[in-house]
């Protein structure tokens, strides 16, 4: 979990493989990619954040969310950006997948299609609706969604901007029988021609944010504002749990776990003890059977004594899987409650839920 966001601890490598092997068994894969502006866009709205929590695979897109997660010891190695995604599975030596490309300016999907199949290689264009500018409603008529699942596409890449790209992707999840969906907002433009990624210098060194401002002028501000927001929050959450994290020392009680059934449609699940990264597979498991099994899951933290940003990262898949209203997290003590508030993630403890 970083500042309010869970993020999968995968590599550029391991992150091409989950989405190859996806579309090869044809298992749904809704990827995220988010970035500082992400964390920030989320803190505002909780249809977006919730958005990220439903996902299959949330990747470390900003060098930022990789210098917060070094900072606080979290196992992040590297930054795993959307656009070098697309460009491991083009360079991919295996079966090419194929890909429809959705939104962006006009003519800007028709030129990616183009010369994305210039060249052949792990990605192989099969159509393209430039859908422009219009609504959610507007782009997503049957008519639309039946000519995308008419090309057999594996792979759809949204380019509609950040919100409105997450809306329309869970809006037509259902009825998109490509197996892997996720917006790439800058990776249209790139692969049209119609705007220059960083060079890899400036990638590695976390500063592809300045070549964006270079090539789209008007960026800059929303990176300015971005950036403001994100550094009160580093100042006033990540540095002190950074030094509270330093300061934690001794035993940890082992965990525990009671789950009782509360009527046919319920579960209680009661926490004891230390619940931190290395400790989680039972709660993981409980939670697990009750997202599948449709129940309503209340958990009670009053007797944990130490909860990390892993448990609450766990907690936040659950409420993406489970909704809020499925899931309701009682009596959190003192201590936890502060790790959720380092973490951002106080929405998980709203004051409906604390006794």
């Amino acid at each position: 979990c970083v500042l309010g966001l869970p993020f999968d601890t995968v590599d550029l490598a391991q992150a091409v493989e989950k989405i190859r092997a996806a579309a090869s068994s044809n298992t749904r894969c809704f990827v995220s990619t988010p970035n500082l502006n992400f964390l920030m866009a989320a803190r505002r709205d909780a249809g977006f954040r919730d958005s990220v929590l439903r996902s299959d695979l949330s990747l470390p897109d900003g060098a930022p969310i990789v210098w917060i997660a070094r900072r606080l010891g979290l196992p992040l190695a590297e930054r795993v950006a959307g656009a070098s995604v697309f460009e491991a599975l083009r360079a991919h030596a295996g079966p090419p997948l194929t890909v429809f490309f959705f939104g962006g300016p006009p003519g800007v999907a028709e030129a990616a299609c183009r010369n994305l199949n210039k060249v052949p290689g792990g990605l192989r264009c099969v159509g393209f609706d430039g859908a422009g500018f219009g609504s959610v409603d507007e782009m997503s008529t049957p008519e639309r969604i039946a000519n995308i699942n008419a090309t057999g596409a594996q792979f759809v890449v949204v380019s509609l901007g950040a919100k409105k790209g997450q809306v329309w992707i869970e809006r037509n999840a259902a009825a998109l029988e490509a197996p892997v969906l996720c917006h790439l907002g800058a990776v249209i433009n790139f692969i049209a021609g119609t705007v220059k990624r960083a060079p890899l210098w400036m990638q590695r060194g976390g500063l592809e944010w300045l070549w964006r401002i270079k090539e789209e002028r008007g960026l800059w501000r929303r990176y300015f504002g971005d950036g403001v927001a994100a550094s009160r929050l580093v100042l006033g959450r990540v540095l002190p749990y950074a030094l509270f994290l330093r300061r934690r020392k001794g035993a940890r009680p082992p965990p525990g776990l009671q789950a009782t059934r509360a009527g046919d449609d319920a579960v209680e699940i009661r926490l004891d003890g230390a619940w931190v990264r290395a400790t989680l597979e039972p709660l993981r498991h409980a939670l697990s059977q009750g997202a599948a099994s449709g129940v309503c899951v209340s958990l009670t933290l009053r007797e944990v004594t130490e909860v990390d940003g892993a448990f609450v990262a766990l907690l936040m898949l659950a409420r993406g899987r489970m909704g809020p209203a499925r899931l309701r997290i009682w009596q959190a003590p003192p201590v936890a409650r502060s790790i959720f508030w380092y973490n951002a993630a106080e929405f998980l403890l709203e004051p409906a839920h604390i006794e």
